[in-house]
């Protein structure tokens, strides 16, 4: 493979931090996809599924910030994942106003299934789990960076 030469440029290609996180989500979610295809997820089915096993039931609210998805991008995960018989909406007993999702039987039950995938993804692609570890980490103080400037708001 061909060396990569490295530019002074400060808007070559190669040198910008945007251009490598877009590669490398769509190559990690290429990865990810003919894992969770079996199990009848999409990766952001796959993430609220994930919420869900850390805290069922869990409100609309609380994922949407888990998350850091807004309301008109997470209703139509959840109505997909309810069609699916993973999980079931239902407003709370407390307080009317707030909209609970609550796994069901069969959502809990593929979390034994999905119990595999971190493992699959690890071997797929052939890094050291502690450099993944570190990218994590990085990548959430960048997020949090982010966030902190004025990004993300929900």
């Amino acid at each position: 493979m061909a060396k990569a030469v490295v530019t002074e440029d400060p808007l070559a290609l190669e040198r910008q931090v945007c251009f490598a996180l877009a590669v490398a989500n769509r190559a990690v979610l290429a990865v990810y996809r003919p894992l969770l295809e079996p199990m009848g997820l999409t990766h952001p089915q796959y993430l609220v599924m994930l919420a869900l096993w850390e805290q069922s039931p869990r409100s609309v609210k609380g994922i949407g910030e888990a998350l850091q998805l807004d309301s008109p991008t997470l209703s139509p995960l959840l109505k997909r994942l309810e069609t699916a018989g993973l999980l079931e909406r239902k407003r709370s007993a407390a307080d009317e106003r707030v909209l609970e999702v609550h796994l069901s039987e069969r959502g809990a039950a593929l979390r034994s299934r999905a119990e595999a995938i971190p493992g699959a993804v690890v071997d797929k692609l052939g890094v050291d789990v502690a450099e993944l570890e570190t990218l994590r980490l990085a990548l959430t103080r960048i997020n949090e960076s982010a966030t902190a400037a004025g990004a993300l708001t929900l």
